[in-house]
Order: C-alpha cells, then sequence, then structure tokens
C-alpha cells in the first residue's frame, strides 16, 4: 500500500451499509455487525469505514467487533473531514487542528490505539492540501496512524497533497462505468507509487446485474443514488444495456455478474484492493467467491472494450 510495508488483500469491505443509516435505509445494527465479521473470519483483510457512515455510528459497530477479534488481522481505514455544527448541517475541514482531532475520535469509537490509514474524505475549499497531509504525517509519525490516505480529490489537488511524498493511497469513485474520470490521474499515482483504492465499484447496483430494461432501479427517497448520472433516465437504459452484455461471460464461469466485475478489477494492474460493500452477509460471501475466478486476458479485454 503506497510506499509502505503494508500489504493487502485484493477484496476489501466497505461498510456504508454498516451503521451509514444517513445514507441508506432499513439498516440494521445486528447485520451490519455479522458483515463484519464475516469479513474478518473469511480473512478479508481491509474494512474501510468513515465518520460520514452513521456520524460515527459505522465506526462504532466496527469496533464492537474487533473487540472480539485479532485487532492486527485487519487492516483498518477510516476517514474524516465532515464537521457537524450545532443546527445538524455538515461542513468539511481539513485543518490540522480539526483532522488531528478527527483520528483521535475514530481511534476511540473503534476502540484501538491506531489506524492502518486515515484519509482526509473530501478537500475543503481553504485548507492547503500539503498542510493538511502534513498533520497526518505528524500523527503517523507518534504511531496513531501507519498510512496517509486521500480521497475524492483531484488530479491537481492529489499533486498538491503530495507535495512533501507523504501520501500513501488515493480513493476515489471509479467501477466500469465511471472510468473516464480517473484516465489521466491512475497513471500519475502508479507512477507515484500511491496505491488507488476504487469505491462504488458496483456503481451503487448497476453493475450486480439485477436491473434489466422491463425491471429498472425504483430509488426511494433518500437514497444517494437519486444523485448519481449514472442513474438518471437519459444514462440508465443504456448502462443496463452494456451490464446485460456481461450475462454470458458470467455464465461461461458459473459466476454472477458481480462477481465477474469483481474478477476483472482484480486483473486490473492499476488497481488497489477493491472496497465493495455489503448489506448482508450472503452479499458479503458472494463476493468472496469472486476471489477465485481466474478472468482470461480475452475476457478481460472484452470487458473492457464493452465498457470504453
Amino acid at each position: 500500500m503506497g510506499k509502505t510495508k503494508i500489504t493487502v488483500n485484493r477484496l476489501g469491505l466497505g461498510t456504508n451499509k454498516v451503521g451509514g443509516y444517513n445514507l441508506f435505509v432499513h439498516l440494521d445494527d445486528e447485520t451490519g455487525k455479522k458483515v463484519v465479521q464475516t469479513a474478518i473470519d473469511h480473512d478479508i483483510e481491509m474494512i474501510d469505514t468513515a465518520f460520514v457512515y452513521g456520524l460515527g455510528h459505522s465506526e462504532e459497530l466496527i469496533g464492537e467487533v474487533l473487540q472480539k477479534n485479532d485487532r492486527h488481522k485487519v487492516i483498518l481505514a477510516s476517514k474524516g473531514a465532515h464537521q457537524v455544527s450545532e443546527d445538524g448541517t455538515l461542513s468539511l475541514n481539513n485543518t490540522p487542528e480539526f483532522l488531528t482531532k478527527s483520528v483521535d475520535e475514530s481511534l476511540r469509537r473503534l476502540q484501538t490505539d491506531y489506524l492502518d490509514v486515515f484519509y482526509i474524505h473530501f478537500p475543503d475549499e481553504d485548507t492547503p492540501k500539503a498542510e493538511a497531509v502534513g498533520a497526518l504525517q505528524r500523527l503517523r509519525e507518534a504511531g496513531k496512524i501507519r498510512a496517509i490516505g486521500i480521497s475524492n480529490f483531484t488530479l491537481d489537488q492529489v499533486k498538491e497533497a503530495n507535495a512533501d511524498g507523504y501520501v500513501d493511497l488515493v480513493e476515489n469513485q471509479y467501477s466500469l462505468l465511471q472510468q473516464k474520470e480517473m484516465a489521466e490521474m491512475i497513471p500519475y499515482l502508479n507512477e507515484q507509487h500511491m496505491t488507488f483504492v476504487p469505491y462504488e465499484p458496483f456503481a451503487g447496483a448497476l453493475l450486480t446485474g439485477r436491473y434489466t430494461q422491463d425491471n429498472l432501479p425504483h430509488l426511494e427517497e433518500g437514497d444517494y443514488r437519486l444523485n448519481i448520472d449514472l442513474y438518471q433516465s437519459d444514462q440508465l437504459k443504456k448502462n443496463v444495456a452494456k451490464v446485460d452484455l456481461l450475462k454470458p461471460i458470467a455464465a461461461s464461469y458459473h459466476a454472477t455478474v458481480a462477481q465477474i466485475v469483481l474478477a476483472w478489477y482484480f486483473k486490473n494492474p492499476k488497481l488497489g484492493p477493491v472496497i465493495p460493500g455489503a448489506r448482508t452477509p450472503e452479499q458479503l460471501l458472494s463476493n468472496i467467491k469472486a476471489t477465485d475466478i481466474q478472468l482470461s486476458t480475452a475476457d478481460y479485454e472484452a470487458i473492457a472494450k464493452i465498457f470504453a
């Protein structure tokens, strides 16, 4: 991972559905904890969370699970940048003081004395990026974090943040349906020995294969996917049509579309660990099966062509 000595398996777990009641409807805390325990039981190393997933609640649930397990088996990553005002509104804050406070609060909620990775979750408008990262470097020197990450940064912002060479990981939105945004950044990250961690690898759920032209998603009010361009009516049918082309490839491997999508990411040498979320242990176990798929070069290239 980056310029550190930390290594990690290709499949991790994103936990916005573990306690992220402000992002998803119908979540259950006990099920969320079972998802995390299932990940640990099946040697998934990277568990990725953030303050904004339930305003600390995801971290608290993960912390409860960690108390029953070997902490050193987990590569624990969290993110911070969101400040909650007295009236409950959120704003972004990357000042050294706020990031230092955020790390300490994450450690408390997660019931651990170090984080393997801490990301600046989103850039704010005012704080110099290298100054913000410098605060994390001091926390690394103090032993509170092992690796420094930034998330949702543009290429120019990444370059500014990495002025002193401290950044190890960049976590940005990326999927087969969302490659153009990262086309310039990924080569730069590889050149600089920074690990790219793609989030939302299933593009919400479009890349799972669950939708058809006759069964398009119906999103409830409050579902964050209502704000994603891929789900807008002018794009939705085209995207579902592309995903349909994966179904015969998946069938040839006796796999699901979601598993084939993950296998494509695993074979992509430009990508680091992939961190799909899971609402239930069953969803996670299905994702784990993708690690056994050896995608042929021909199928890898065919899939790349579909989404080019």
